[in-house]
């Protein structure tokens, strides 16, 4: 006879999104089970750059727009937990840079430069010089400007693992998930052997959310994906580097994130407008070419001769929209006891856990008595793409 668990809130899909709501929840004294069919954050999450963004790179056109102002204020509250004061404590999760950078390879297009200096972005977007620079922008070549982001990079597997001790008992390693109906209504899921009944239901699965709903008879919320390919160098010439670096149009030409490998040596993990369409198109031999070219042209004093190369397709899920666009915020939709969402970028973790708090505090959904749960199998953690590709 399957076990039978009774919970206030049933999560599946243990990337960010389902991490962070699961510890802001049990913070606020709500018992959850959260869910996962592979492995914790090993998804969207893990493939992520770990760059808080705080919307400078969407104003790259010389203004504000509704997802740089959307995610303004996401940079402070991640800064906040990770020095143990915010809405959770992320305390020991690795900062690996307290900023982000723009980097100019030339001469920055005159509106650009005015609308940095403006009001509207003080305090957010500095010039910075000389010692200040990134140590990979520090040589005599260089030439152009460097504007400093009130942003910061974190390591996301460390984020992953803290967010994992915050679930406690409640991660469950589920393969097959069924919907638990009563009259038609539904009550909760059967996951593998095991009925999970649930004052609330929540689908934060990233692209395995669609799958999800197809089990549950849904077709909405319609999900798109926006494909990347993303390249990845490891080798000992490579030096730490966080910036986007600044093309002709409205997207960064390059955004280079910098990793520490397991065996010591850094990870230089590049996206940008270089990933999009045209980088989607391309087979991963001229992928690489194409970022050795970029790279060669735009930091020629970086020796990369003994790096090691591959590329990785991501594929972006969110709520579908128009165009195939970004949209501006955490999304999310709900169905009666089902709620279905995607925080449609890291930084909007918590922009998604604010969601689904404030939907159960509309609904009058508190927490209920629940009996301890039994020991569950646990997922493992998610592993970066470098050490499966680059071991």
């Amino acid at each position: 006879m399957p076990s039978v668990i009774s919970t206030d809130v049933l999560i599946v899909g243990a990337g960010v999104a389902g991490l962070w709501l699961n510890a802001r929840l049990r913070r606020q004294g709500f018992s959850t089970v959260l869910v996962e069919s592979a492995t914790l954050g090993g998804g969207q999450t893990v493939k992520s750059q770990g760059i808080i963004h705080g919307g400078a790179k969407y104003a790259l056109h010389g203004a504000l727009t509704g997802a740089s102002e959307a995610i303004a204020d996401m940079p402070r509250r991640w800064r906040e937990a990770l020095a143990g004061n915010g809405e959770l404590d992320l305390s020991g999760v690795r900062l690996l840079s307290e900023a982000h950078y723009l980097w100019s390879p030339g001469t920055i297009a005159g509106n650009l430069t005015s609308f940095f200096a403006s009001k509207a972005v003080r305090g957010r977007v500095d010039q910075v010089k000389g010692d200040q620079l990134p140590l990979a922008l520090q040589d005599k070549r260089f030439k152009g400007k460097v504007y400093r982001l009130a942003e910061l990079v974190i390591d996301v597997p460390s984020l992953v693992q803290r967010l994992a001790e915050l679930a406690g008992d409640g991660l469950l390693a589920g393969q097959k998930i069924e919907p638990l109906l009563e009259g038609g209504v539904l009550v909760g899921l059967k996951v593998d052997e095991r009925e999970i009944r649930a004052q609330r239901i929540v689908l934060s699965a990233g692209a395995g959310t669609a799958a999800l709903l197809e089990a549950l008879g849904l077709t909405q919320p319609a999900m798109q994906r926006r494909p990347l390919h993303m390249i990845i160098a490891k080798g000992p010439g490579l030096k730490p580097l966080y910036a986007h670096c600044l093309g002709g149009g409205t997207k960064p030409r390059l955004t280079i994130t910098t990793h520490p490998a397991s065996d010591g040596q850094w990870v230089w993990y590049m996206g940008g407008d270089i990933a999009e369409t045209d980088g989607v198109a391309r087979e991963p031999a001229e992928q690489i070419a194409t970022a050795q070219k970029e790279l060669g042209q735009l930091l020629p004093w970086i020796d990369l001769d003994s790096a090691q190369w591959a590329t990785l397709r991501v594929d972006r899920a969110e709520p579908l929209q128009s165009g195939l666009t970004r949209p501006d915020n955490a999304f999310l939709a709900e169905e009666g006891r089902l709620l279905v969402g995607w925080p449609t970028k890291l930084a909007l973790a918590p922009d998604f856990a604010d969601r689904v708090i404030d939907s159960l505090a509309r609904d009058g959904i508190q927490p209920a008595a629940a009996a301890p749960l039994p020991e569950l199998p646990k997922p493992p953690m998610g592993v970066p793409a470098w050490e499966q590709l680059l071991p």
